[in-house]
């Protein structure tokens, strides 16, 4: 009799558990599924967004691969999935033609997230992600940005993958297209920055200056 009250009793109290615990997990379930289904929309949506630009991009390995068979500057654009001027940069910069087709000649332009965990062999080295608190940053990002990680980022680097100058924050298109015309060209292995500045033919009708970044 008396097991039968304490069963009863226990019965009774898991039921009464459960009951109260719905909105509690419901909730909890709730945001996570709401957490979830933000950072997929948040990566399709980016995934998207460069996969209709019209900068031809690649990866760092096919950017090698290509060199081999054909030699150009290397543009690297280091971002991460959480930058917010590296999507305004996608959407306003890099989508616009004159930036695009200089980009697309005079460079192999590359998309590189800092925060990826693939390794990738390079120049006789395996650079691999290192992790950090919730995330980390991968090792040819930090060589790329001489530990100076700011994003976004972007990063010229030569023939043979020697460093040119890698180039901190937002750029506007008509600044941006100025600068990577400068590299793109082999201006900067002629004259001085503001020599060019006498020579350079925007194809834009105003010329803004630079945004920020993070």
């Amino acid at each position: 009799m008396a097991t039968q009250i304490i069963q009863g009793r226990m019965t009774y109290f898991l039921f009464t558990f459960v009951a109260a615990s719905r909105p509690l997990l419901h909730g909890i379930m709730k945001k996570y599924f709401l957490l979830v289904f933000f950072a997929a929309v948040t990566s399709l949506a980016f995934g998207q967004e460069a996969a209709s630009s019209p900068v031809q991009w690649m990866s760092f390995e096919e950017a090698v691969q290509r060199s081999k068979v054909e030699k150009r500057k290397i543009f690297i654009d280091v971002y991460t999935d959480w930058c917010g001027w590296c999507k305004v940069m996608d959407k306003n910069t890099f989508s616009e033609a004159n930036v695009a087709k200089v980009l697309n000649e005079k460079f192999y332009p590359v998309k590189f997230d800092a925060e990826q965990t693939k390794d990738i062999e390079f120049d006789g080295r395996t650079f691999k992600f290192i992790p950090q608190g919730n995330k980390g940053v991968h090792e040819l990002a930090v060589a790329l940005l001489n530990s100076q990680m700011s994003y976004p980022t972007v990063v010229f680097l030569d023939e043979n993958f020697r460093m040119i100058q890698p180039l901190p924050g937002y750029q506007k298109a008509p600044d941006f297209h100025r600068i990577i015309q400068f590299i793109g060209e082999d201006y900067f292995k002629k004259m001085k920055w503001s020599e060019f500045q006498t020579v350079y033919k925007s194809p834009y009708t105003d010329t803004p200056g630079n945004g920020s970044g993070h």
